[in-house]
């Protein structure tokens, strides 16, 4: 008799497969969801408004895929919830959650109002437990899933991310927490965090710091041990991975995508 772990490693990738992915209107979210795509899944496509979900919509559609764009702000319970009732209604099923939703408030501590460090804990952790709580009941009853986080290498300290560092730094533990929670029950639970990678956040930081995009990310590129930058793409093909099958026996830890950042 195969026992719900057991089940893990027999879900396979495939047209019947369906993928949740918050964020996923630009940058590693929308690489994220494409990357699903084509590797034969439904994509849910979510984002903060329908409006937003539809240029990775479009081009999924366009490559073959199969795409649901859905507008779900996830700092509101009532709004993930609705979203994933209109998921599994739709889909039957969601067999991949990817957390990819994410926002920064960057500012000093002593400089920071209240308004700017609840945002961004409530988006960032927040936003990742309320989707993991709302999926993971469904995964439950399928006895298989994959549950993938994002954190971020700037959960080991960023002056004027206090805020960000304390919601990717908390989701490391969440991740190894709900790992053993529902591991029981077949579903696995890890998290991603990637280093610096060119992504529209990156512009919004080279306009807050008054830089040249182009001077902010030669200046980032020379703390990794690469010596460059990531792509949306490279993080993407990290999360196929950890979707497959084959990382069934991979749960509760977090892969950190950073090009040998010291």
């Amino acid at each position: 008799m195969t026992s719900p772990a057991d089940a893990t490693t027999e879900v396979a990738v495939s047209q019947e497969s369906v993928a949740m992915v918050t964020g996923a209107g630009r940058g590693i979210g929308a690489a994220t969801a494409e990357r699903l795509a084509a590797e034969g899944m439904a994509v849910i496509v979510v984002d903060r408004t329908e409006q937003d979900t539809r240029a990775t919509v479009a081009a999924i559609r366009a490559a073959g895929g199969r795409a649901r764009g859905i507008g779900c702000d996830v700092a509101v319970a009532q709004a993930v919830t609705a979203a994933v009732a209109t998921a599994v209604e739709e889909f039957g099923r969601i067999d991949v959650l990817v957390n990819c939703a994410g926002i920064n408030r960057d500012r000093l501590l002593l400089t920071m109002g209240d308004q700017e460090w609840d945002t961004v804990l409530d988006v960032n952790l927040g936003g990742t437990m309320r989707c993991s709580f709302a999926v993971g009941r469904h995964m439950r009853r399928q006895g298989h899933g994959r549950i993938i986080n994002f954190s971020s290498v700037a959960a080991r300290g960023n002056a004027g991310q206090t805020n960000y560092a304390t919601a990717k730094g908390a989701i490391a533990g969440f991740t190894r927490t709900l790992a053993a929670e529902l591991g029981p029950h077949g579903v696995t639970v890890n998290a991603i965090a990637p280093g610096f990678v060119a992504t529209p956040m990156v512009d919004e930081l080279a306009a807050r710091l008054g830089g040249d995009r182009d001077r902010v990310l030669s200046e980032a590129a020379k703390s990794a041990a690469v010596g460059r930058i990531g792509t949306p793409e490279e993080i993407a093909a990290t999360v196929v991975f950890v979707a497959r099958p084959e990382s069934g026996y991979l749960t509760g830890e977090t892969v950190h995508v950073d090009g040998g950042r010291p």
